[in-house]
């Protein structure tokens, strides 16, 4: 699934939930407060000075999830029917759990990470006079429900912290999606059909030598699938590399499908995946030519975070993350 949180212009936005569903939705998060036996023993005894840190500590969760909204900024104002927050003793410290609950469009697991979190920061504070130490820790989402993605439940015995066994990760992750491209392409004037050309070189910040959408934005290289172009060719229109205003035209990769922030590497190139699609203006000369444009449901944008001659023949490939590190 890729990311939504963009505009048009690759910048941050609010997701428009008015089309979904209002459904019965919960979510549950935890987290631990680490400490000493004597730290502990003060909050079970009632003994620290602030006051009873756990009843603090319930209403900062409670307050914290009814204001998620204004502390994570891409969160919508959720009407919450209800909000809970319980603890519990551990021989190490003191674990805590927060519940919360809504009828609406959009999810409660951002409120329910936003109270837990709130109320270990809470017990800190309450406690730091008496040790500095202490640790904030293993705060995670226990479960969500309700909404179109479903249920999820985190595995028993899951650890968030625990290191990864990363050969078994290796083994579980399937080959990274690869192709090849097929046509490099340019056009000299905005508005007007690209051209096929030889090779391009690709310029870090820039975009594409020569080509009239270059420049220090997020729309700096455009790609297109082959075969989505193929689906058009299939209704009898004759179509050639470029008359979608694609700049690099591939094969055997399912571009659209790349989330954004996505790198791909595109022969010696690289570039990160900015936006999906476009808006498709309704006298654009590729709508006059076609009858339609595939461009503003199947194609990317990128930017260009590594230079280099891209021709025709090249492979195309999404980066795994240990080729990034």
């Amino acid at each position: 699934m890729g990311l939504t949180h963009f505009n048009e212009e690759g910048r941050a936005r609010m997701v428009d939930v008015s089309e979904k569903s209002k459904t019965q939705r919960v979510a549950r998060a935890a987290g631990k407060v680490l400490m000493r036996p004597d730290t502990l023993e003060l909050v079970r005894t009632g003994g620290v000075r602030k006051g009873d840190v756990l009843a603090v500590a319930q209403v900062a969760g409670i307050m914290a999830a009814k204001r998620c909204w204004e502390l994570v900024p891409m969160c919508h104002p959720v009407q919450l029917t209800g909000v809970d927050v319980s603890f519990a003793y551990e021989e190490d410290g003191i674990a805590f759990t927060a519940t919360t609950r809504c009828c609406g469009e959009t999810g409660v697991e951002m409120e329910a990470l936003t109270a837990a979190s709130v109320a270990g920061l809470t017990i800190y504070d309450m406690c730091k006079a008496h040790q500095r130490d202490m640790a904030i820790t293993e705060v995670r989402l226990l479960e969500k429900d309700g909404g179109k993605s479903g249920h999820f439940v985190r595995a028993e015995g899951d650890d968030p912290t625990a290191p990864l066994d990363v050969a078994a990760v290796a083994h579980a992750v399937p080959e990274l999606p690869h192709g090849t491209v097929v046509a490099t392409c340019i056009s000299e004037k905005k508005g007007t059909r690209k051209h096929p050309v030889d090779s391009i070189e690709l310029v870090v910040g820039k975009g594409i030598a020569g080509d009239a959408h270059a420049g220090t934005w997020h729309r700096q290289v455009s790609l297109l699938a082959n075969e989505s172009v193929d689906l058009m060719r299939a209704k009898g229109i004759d179509l050639a590399p470029g008359d979608f205003a694609e700049n690099v035209l591939t094969r055997g990769i399912d571009v659209k499908s790349l989330p954004v922030g996505t790198t791909v590497a595109v022969g010696p190139a690289r570039m990160v995946v900015t936006q999906i699609g476009k808006t498709c203006h309704n006298d654009c000369e590729i709508r006059r030519l076609t009858g339609m444009c595939v461009m503003p449901t199947d194609g990317i944008f990128c930017v260009v975070t590594r230079g280099g001659i891209v021709r025709a023949g090249d492979e195309v490939r999404v980066m795994g993350e240990d080729e990034l590190a």
